[in-house]
């Protein structure tokens, strides 16, 4: 067999594979920043809007870990990009080393400093206290609360003037000092006069406190719409048993920190462990608790040649594994990348809302203006009336509930996937896989079971040339197909098959191959047009004469029928597109109840079928080999499994980590459908909120302290309301 070259064979035609999705292994780096200063979500929004407007692409912003994500394909220079980020009025860093240290005064301290002054400025409304109702007392009372707002937002707020995109600081820090300023120019026009009607110090300083306790509860919940990722990172191993002088007298081992593990390192797995590396049983038989990363809450057992995850845990038995993948190769270490990046992307529903956004503060800022003089000058509201009308509508306003109304749900929903075994890549996918009206599955390896087998066999020449060929031709090559040949029996001892000079794999039509002698094999599809061969599937064929013919049996997978149900139940058309014979498609398509069949369909012709069914809607392909990749790439939502070929992975938009659950499928459906509820009810939240709120603000009705209070309460509401999604039933049987 020496001098033989192994090569892909190119296709008839060439296609363009989609970038929208990477491999599950092997991401591409970004350049990632450490960022101190965002008060809300809406600073986040207002950095990726102005480095977006700098020319720089793929800008995510993670408020919740303080962090900025930037495309590695930028040219400008980092140093540049943080000077642009320090010009809104925030911090940035690149090396963790450069971070300053954690700082004294955090969000929490700057409450707690806050609450205690401002405490004694609401409690003179209450209490009779003359000390409490000295205008001089309460202006240095207030100060101090002043001073932290313009240190907590005033920054920012300064920095998206600066560049003409204002964000809710200003709103803030307009109110505040609105309601400050027009106090101390009473105080120091009239002194402690008119029993302190013209001065609403604690006004201001309780609009300062009541937002910061709005951050702090917004900080720690968002914490818990993101909790997957902590979840997942709580899997990864820490120590190995690595085996020290395998299989001799001297056999021992070492405990190591995981992440030292190489690939080819020999590793004891015992009962309680978690597996530290992806790896190949070589000895030992166990129990394997998967659900973490397949969403099969059974346990798996394990034995000799089976493969096994990193992150995994061993509930009984003792293994020997040989480590394949190790540290950042690992599954689980991919699977966290791809959930942590699945968040940072905008659905078109929240693209809409960063848009509303982007006008809502200056829309406000005349809002307010103009309830201040309608009511002076046409509603004859006193002034000091007037400026409190204007200061509620200002702080009731702020757009926070509108920008927490579609990352929250996101991370929520890609989070509760993550715990299913259901990998969605970008949060677009949701609102893409929500509104799909085509659903297309590939046959072999999705319908059915991979473990497909020879049900007749004839050979029309020597028995043991097929086999000789087939053996040695079809090891080449991990299809369905060829592994069910390979289960043939083996040409008779002594027996001399041809020197071969060439072997290729023709995706999507089989194996070719040329000898010594310039004899041309090929084991693959019938020639759909030659009437003799085609009741075979498979023939093999010397010189272009038959010499043998198969026909393959199939087994519909566990849940496949119901999953199909299901969909049509939604309203989707259901399609086989498959590049078998049309019987077997047929027969397939009727035990599952699929309604259109697409038939004996080269990669290209598949590639052109999702075309032509994108025209009518939004379509799912469901597919799993190299021949599929065309059709997952082109189609509006892409699905493989884990298991799949590492270009059908890259592809796709999700990945099945449970290959035997078919209504996995079923599930991510419905998880999409429950998130973009819960998007459109907290956007529906958000704006009726405001839509009510603020002509209660600007008609005297409801106080500047209150609606500071009332602004933090709709935060928790929607933030609150996505939460839910971790937990709520939204799978139905």
């Amino acid at each position: 067999m020496d001098g033989i070259q192994i090569k892909p064979v190119k296709s008839p035609s060439i296609w363009k594979i989609s970038t929208k999705s990477r491999y599950l292994c092997g991401m591409d780096e970004k350049i990632v920043l450490s960022v101190e200063g965002m008060t809300c979500t809406s600073c986040a929004q207002g950095i990726a809007r102005h480095l977006s407007k700098k020319g720089l692409k793929e800008v995510t912003v993670d408020y919740d870990a303080g962090k900025v994500e930037i495309g590695d394909d930028n040219n400008k220079p980092v140093d540049e990009i943080i000077q642009e980020i320090n010009s809104l009025g925030y911090k940035a860093f690149y090396n963790k080393s450069e971070e300053s240290a954690i700082p004294f005064f955090t969000r929490e301290r700057y409450f707690l400093i806050s609450a205690l002054f401002t405490l004694p400025l609401l409690l003179h409304m209450w209490l009779p206290i003359p000390l409490l109702h000295n205008s001089y007392v309460q202006l240095a009372l207030t100060i101090p609360v002043m001073f932290i707002g313009y240190i907590h937002f005033g920054r920012s707020a300064l920095g998206s003037l600066r560049h003409l995109q204002p964000n809710m600081d200003v709103l803030i820090m307009t109110g505040s000092s609105a309601a400050f300023l027009y106090s101390l120019s009473a105080l120091l026009i009239y002194g402690d006069l008119h029993d302190g009607q013209f001065q609403f110090f604690e006004t201001a300083a309780a609009i300062i406190t009541f937002l910061l306790l709005g951050n702090l509860i917004e900080h720690r919940t968002l914490k818990k719409t993101n909790s997957a990722l902590k979840e997942l990172s709580l899997l990864q191993p820490t120590v190995a048993h690595r085996i020290i002088n395998p299989m001799t007298d001297q056999e021992s081992t070492e405990t190591v920190d995981a992440t030292l593990l190489k690939k080819n390192d020999l590793v004891l797995v015992n009962t309680g462990d978690k597996i530290p590396a992806d790896g190949l049983i070589y000895w030992g038989t166990g129990s394997i608790d998967e659900s973490a990363m397949t969403g099969e809450p059974t346990p798996a057992e394990k034995s000799e040649n089976n493969s096994v995850l990193a992150g995994t845990l061993l509930l009984k038995g003792s293994l020997k594994i040989i480590a394949e993948a190790t540290g950042d190769a690992t599954v689980l270490n991919n699977v966290i990348r791809i959930v942590k990046n699945a968040t940072h992307e905008k659905p078109a529903i929240q693209r809409m809302g960063d848009k509303v956004s982007s006008w809502f503060v200056p829309a406000v800022l005349m809002l307010s203006l103009l309830t201040i003089l309608l009511s002076f000058f046409a509603l004859d509201v006193s002034m000091s009336n007037s400026i409190l009308r204007g200061v509620a509508v200002l702080v009731i306003s702020c757009p926070c509930a509108m920008g927490l109304a579609t990352p929250t749900a996101v991370a929520s929903g890609i989070g509760r996937a993550a715990k299913e075994g259901i990998l969605i890549k970008n949060g677009r996918i949701l609102e893409t896989l929500s509104q799909s009206t085509v659903i297309v599955f590939d046959k072999t390896g999705t319908l059915t079971k991979k473990e497909i087998k020879i049900a007749s066999e004839v050979y029309f020449t020597f028995k043991d040339e097929s086999l000789f060929l087939i053996h040695q031709l079809e090891k080449h090559s991990t299809h369905p197909v060829a592994i069910a040949l390979l289960s043939l029996p083996k040409p008779g001892v002594g027996y001399l098959g041809p020197k071969f000079t060439s072997i290729e794999e023709e995706k999507g039509f089989g194996m070719r191959a040329i000898d010594k002698e310039g004899n041309r094999y090929f084991i693959g599809k019938t020639n759909s047009t030659d009437q003799s061969t085609y009741k075979y599937q498979i023939i093999v064929t010397k010189n272009e004469s038959v010499i043998s013919g198969f026909t393959i049996g199939e087994e519909v997978r566990t849940g496949a029928a119901s999953m199909v149900e299901y969909f049509k139940m939604q309203g989707l058309k259901t399609v086989l597109l498959s590049g078998d014979k049309e019987e077997s498609c047929r027969s397939i398509a009727e035990q599952t109840g699929i309604e259109e069949v697409y038939s004996e369909k080269i990669p290209t012709e598949k590639h052109e079928v999702i075309q032509s069914l994108k025209k009518t809607g939004k379509v799912i392909m469901i597919g799993d080999g190299i021949n599929d990749s065309p059709s997952l790439a082109t189609a509006d939502t892409g699905i493989s499994f884990g298991s799949a070929t590492q270009i059908a992975i890259s592809s796709s938009d999700i990945i099945l980590m449970n290959e035997d659950n078919l209504l996995q499928i079923k599930k991510a459906h419905q998880l999409a459908l429950a998130t973009m509820l819960t998007i459109k009810q907290n956007l529906f939240w958000a704006l009726f909120y405001n839509i009510i709120a603020i002509p209660v603000a600007a008609g005297g009705w409801l106080s500047p302290v209150i609606s500071s209070f009332s602004m933090a309460f709709s935060d928790v509401i929607v933030i609150g309301n996505s939460i839910r999604l971790k937990f709520k039933n939204i799978f139905t049987t």
